[in-house]
């Protein structure tokens, strides 16, 4: 009987303090997911001042803009950001599985032919072993920036490593692949970084915000260099920042999950107890009336 009721308080101070755990990962995974949220939201004005020089530059050319034709037979970067830690539900599952298995059907068969091959780089240790389980070959894998200041850097380092990468594995095509936060959850989504398509810019024709006529005076060459260099990185930076903030919306919905699971069985375990420490109780209860009556009959 004591061991028992020993068993069951050791029980109870477990599930305590792994309700201690989970409720300070919910804590920092609610406040991280709003970090990150509001660091992409901030690169949207910056994303959208992008497009509008693109825009300007791109109808200052008078010259028919062609898209360069992009060979099929060559091999495609994908960059798949996942997450670094687990505990978050199936966010790796499901960004991995979308990006080697339903989006390239997809791709399959929209062109009616074999896609190119493959160049696969993982950004997030859970997700890098997801893939090599799926027995795909990994080129390269990060890991992910631990806060807002770090994911500049980070980025920086991918841009750099996609050059590399275009001229060693003759890469045309760079995908990114990575979950977005959406109410109630995330989903995921792919986004075409490389080729950019110039006219599709140039039809864009945004709105500028001015009555003044705009106009730049360096080279149309050089600006559009330089802008489409900011292109990329606002698109890398808001692929991660939308990742990480999804990652912990996950990891929140996961936590709020086994937090009610814990409490449940907390309750279980405590109305056991009682239920153990009332038998003891009235066992002893018990032995005490059954020794007075005998003491009592000897007398």
């Amino acid at each position: 009987m004591s061991s028992t009721f020993e068993t069951m308080q050791k029980k109870i101070a477990s599930g305590e303090d792994l309700s201690s755990i989970v409720r300070t990962m919910k804590a920092l995974a609610a406040t991280s997911v709003r970090q990150y949220e509001k660091a992409a939201e901030s690169l949207d004005d910056y994303y959208y001042t992008v497009e509008l020089g693109l825009s300007v530059v791109l109808l200052s050319l008078t010259e028919k803009l062609a898209d360069p034709p992009v060979d099929a037979r060559r091999p495609v970067l994908m960059l798949i950001f996942g997450s670094d830690h687990g505990l978050a539900g199936r966010f790796n599952e499901q960004i991995v599985s979308y990006a080697l298995e339903e989006y390239w059907a997809e791709e399959e068969e929209k062109r009616r032919e074999r896609p190119a091959s493959r160049v696969v780089v993982c950004i997030g240790e859970q997700a890098l072993n997801r893939v090599k389980a799926a027995n795909i070959p990994v080129v390269q894998s990060f890991t992910l920036p631990t806060s807002i200041s770090a994911i500049t850097p980070f980025v920086q380092l991918l841009l750099a490593r996609v050059e590399k990468w275009q001229s060693e594995e003759g890469v045309e095509r760079v995908m990114l692949f990575y979950n977005r936060p959406q109410p109630g959850g995330f989903s995921p989504n792919t986004e075409n970084m490389l080729p950019v398509s110039l006219s599709s810019l140039k039809e864009k024709r945004l709105a500028w915000q001015s009555r003044s006529l705009p106009t730049f005076t360096m080279p149309a060459g050089q600006l559009l260099s330089a802008l489409l260099r900011q292109y990329f990185f606002v698109s890398l930076y808001r692929a991660c920042a939308l990742s990480l903030a999804a990652e912990n919306t996950s990891r929140l919905a996961a936590m709020q999950a086994a937090e009610k699971n814990i409490n449940e069985r907390l309750d279980e375990l405590k109305t056991a107890y009682q239920h153990e420490r009332q038998g003891v109780i009235t066992a002893e209860l018990l032995d005490i009336i059954s020794g007075f009556k005998a003491v009592r009959s000897k007398s």
